[in-house]
């Protein structure tokens, strides 16, 4: 990923960061988080001395192939004094240009100043951190994560390593369906708690969609220990209903209650996603954010200054990241029941995107093409079912032997009625989408009608005894010819002869006992395709050449019988 553009570094005195944890201090010299523009390159060498996003799952737009930076992630994670802690992970997901980096940055100034009242920093200093910006083009891609992990001391005395995380956001104009389903399930794999950042309400759309995407996720995990995710957090911006919903999380929990209600009345496939919900997330909670005011979503020149931003959201921002973040509320990362430390997880990540780059999994579908593809698949369900009636009509069960050449007529008929009534079905996706069904239809009809001709062709008793008249043929014929090369002197071909002779009445006796006792149907199967090879390749050509010379004889002999008898009788009357 290209170096960005020359940071934003302008404002008034800056806090800093104190190692120890203490509050910010304002200062003459300012230290400032490193800006969102200061993002590495993936070559560049990840540098650890100033804390900044670092991408560690690259997104290939050419390909929509995810790849894992090993290096910067192991130099994050395995540093010495965190490798062997405990570690949460905070994760923020939803649709593209609906301010999540925005809420990590502040996540971040919590962090960063977490002992004291005042964390959310000061009126006039612009936001930085994460990368964001306002406008309706994307900003994050792949999956960045702040290069600092942050040592928390619990309240029961133990230490825990947090890291915060970002995510491209989903349903831009540049990823597709597998793409979106990719980034939320890998992030959702790998945090303790994701915040799902949505804008306004809790719509049905919005609870498919998670339902799609955590089941990819919950596809790629071998091992289901119970729930296979810990704490989802629905975060809805903008909450515009105060009067029916208080702001915060109390509002937020009686909200989702009735949004996630599974009621009898309701239909099966509401039901479904609610149920489904339920069983992938250990904790489910919800919280109600109010809109930052006009100043943040018009002014083109906001840089995240709390002077810009209305009250109501600064209030219920410092009740909603100390909700995820205070070390009382910290959630660490389990899989399969076990707790995860730094280490481990550098370990899952290689393991989730292998998954997602083969080819294990099936790749999720918009609810269009999902639809269309049903709809077209029931189309040609119904075309080859009309197809096979008409067929067994004329030589299905126990229906007498119909000559090839009428039954290939019979098969063009249905076949051309199949088509007419998979053309006739009103369907989705288009004449190009629904071109490819046809051509399926009919690739899956031959299939059938070849198991018909194959079916048609054991009712006929010839057909049935070609492989033992086969056998017998070449048998007669070999002893024939070595009496004959016998009695002439030519031993050699003789020898050969008699060979030929006892392979086919080895293989005459083998095929009978396949046929009577039903064992080693593949050797009766490879003698059969031997006996059809030389009756296409030897005895049914010298039938036909005997036939035809047999048939050219006889027309001779009655043209020559009819031509004697003209001449005899036109001599008899010039006699009389």
């Amino acid at each position: 990923m290209a170096a960005r553009d020359a940071a934003r570094r302008a404002g008034p005195a800056r806090q800093r960061p104190d190692p120890a944890g203490k509050r910010y201090e304002e200062e003459e010299e300012e230290y400032t988080l490193p800006d969102s523009d200061a993002l590495p390159d993936s070559d560049d060498e990840v540098d650890l001395d100033k804390p900044c996003p670092i991408q560690i799952v690259l997104a290939h737009e050419d390909d929509h192939n995810f790849e894992l930076d090993e290096e910067a992630l192991e130099k994050i994670l395995l540093q010495e004094h965190i490798k062997d802690l405990n570690i949460v992970v905070v994760s923020v997901a939803g649709a593209f240009r609906k301010g999540k980096s925005f809420l990590l940055d502040f996540m971040l100034r919590y962090m960063y100043n977490r002992t004291s009242p005042c964390w959310i920093g000061g009126n006039t200093e612009p936001l930085t951190g994460f990368t964001w910006r306002g406008g309706c083009e994307r900003e994050t891609t792949g999956i960045q994560v702040w290069s600092e992990v942050f040592v928390i001391d619990k309240p029961n005395g133990t230490k825990v390593a947090v890291l915060l995380m970002d995510t491209q956001g989903a349903f831009d104009s540049q990823s597709t369906i597998k793409d979106c389903a990719t980034v939320f399930a890998l992030s959702t794999m790998t945090s303790s708690v994701q915040v799902y950042n949505l804008s306004q309400n809790i719509q049905e759309d919005d609870l498919q969609h998670l339902q799609l995407f955590t089941e990819y996720g919950r596809l790629a995990m071998e091992e289901i220990y119970q729930k296979p995710f810990q704490t989802l957090m629905f975060l809805i911006r903008d909450w515009s209903y105060p009067y029916e919903h208080a702001y915060g999380l109390e509002g937020g929990k009686k909200f989702l209650e009735k949004r996630l209600q599974v009621k009898q009345n309701q239909h099966e496939e509401l039901q479904n996603v609610r149920k489904h919900i339920h069983s992938c997330f250990s904790n489910l909670g919800c919280f109600l954010l109010p809109h930052p005011g006009l100043k943040v979503a018009t002014n083109p020149n906001f840089d995240g200054r709390l002077n810009d931003i209305d009250e109501d959201f600064k209030e219920e921002l410092r009740n909603l990241v100390p909700l995820l973040l205070a070390p009382e509320n910290l959630v660490e990362k389990e899989i399969s029941g076990s707790k995860v430390t730094c280490r481990d997880l550098v370990e899952y990540f290689k393991a989730y995107i292998k998954i997602y780059q083969g080819e294990e999994l099936p790749h999720p579908k918009s609810m269009l093409q999902a639809t269309a593809e049903a709809n077209n698949l029931a189309a040609v369900a119904g075309a080859k079912d009309l197809y096979s009636k008409g067929m067994e009509q004329v030589c299905g069960g126990d229906k007498p032997y119909i000559a090839p050449s009428d039954l290939e007529r019979k098969h063009q008929d249905f076949r051309e009625s199949a088509i007419r009534q998979f053309c006739s079905v009103k369907k989705m996706g288009g004449e190009e989408f629904c071109r490819r069904y046809q051509e399926q239809l009919e690739v899956e009809i031959d299939e059938i009608y070849a198991n018909f001709v194959k079916h048609n062709d054991g009712k006929n008793i010839f057909y049935a005894a070609r492989t033992p008249a086969t056998l017998f043929a070449v048998m007669f014929a070999m002893y024939i010819t070595s009496g004959l090369t016998g009695f002439l002197g030519m031993n050699s071909i003789a020898t050969l002869c008699n060979l030929v002779l006892g392979i086919a009445l080895i293989s005459f006796c083998t095929w009978a006992y396949v046929k009577y006792s039903g064992e080693f149907r593949e050797v009766g199967t490879a003698i059969d395709q031997i006996a059809e090879a030389i009756w296409e390749q030897v005895l049914k050509p010298m039938s036909d050449n005997l036939m035809e010379d047999h048939m050219r004889q006889s027309v001779k002999n009655s043209i020559k019988a009819g031509l004697t008898e003209q001449v005899s009788h036109h001599a008899r009357l010039k006699t009389d």
